[in-house]
């Protein structure tokens, strides 16, 4: 083989090479894209709009993930998920009387849940990122009570306001207690329904 017919062949050669490599990174970037997509669900819209940009955001949502991996989180016993769930029922049947104290309450609860599953709590963005790995669905819940929370303890804001945090609270506690499932806090006994409708 000539010297031409050797830079020809290596030169198709080292083109197919980039090629088939090209489709592989192509191919495993859509795959992590669709694989975060439907793990985040609606944090992952949240954070491409945030970032600005698709790759940044999947970046640190791989992050999250991987920093989540390796935290200890434990699931509840039966006993911790019946306690939880009775502290809520007296929770929201506050609300009727004194909503700030029942909002005010329903954010330490959340809080008390992570801490006993082991969760950091430290850091209010950071718990918010944390849950977001497992309990994506309702991640922005919580970050719309603790807003409320948060504004209500500057400048009295109306019922129906804090009547919003109770319910996004709620969304959130029900996916904790039950590692995000469907049920509810628990099946409401009849003789409480009134106080739930109330609230919801």
């Amino acid at each position: 083989m000539n010297p031409i017919t050797i830079a020809v062949v290596l030169f198709f050669a080292i083109a197919i090479m980039v090629a088939v490599a090209a489709s592989i990174w192509l191919y495993t970037g859509k795959r992590r894209t669709k694989e975060l997509r439907s793990k985040f669900g609606p944090e992952y819209r949240r954070m491409a709009v945030a970032e600005g940009d698709a790759a940044k955001a999947e970046q640190l949502l791989t992050e999250r993930a991987k920093r989540v991996q390796k935290l200890d989180i434990q699931p509840l016993t039966a006993r911790q998920r019946d306690g939880f769930a009775d502290e809520w029922e007296h929770t929201q049947a506050q609300f009727v009387d004194d909503p700030t104290a029942a909002v005010t309450r329903a954010d330490l609860l959340v809080q008390e849940v992570m801490n006993v599953r082991e969760y950091p709590v430290a850091d209010f963005d950071q718990r918010v990122a944390d849950i977001s790995v497992d309990h994506p669905a309702v991640a922005q819940n919580y970050r719309l009570a603790h807003e409320i929370a948060t504004r209500h303890e500057q400048e009295a804001l109306g019922m129906e306001k804090l009547r919003e945090a109770m319910l996004h609270y709620r969304a959130l506690f029900a996916d904790l207690l039950h590692d995000g499932g469907l049920q509810p806090v628990r099946q409401v006994r009849p003789e409480e329904h009134e106080q739930v409708r109330r609230v919801a």
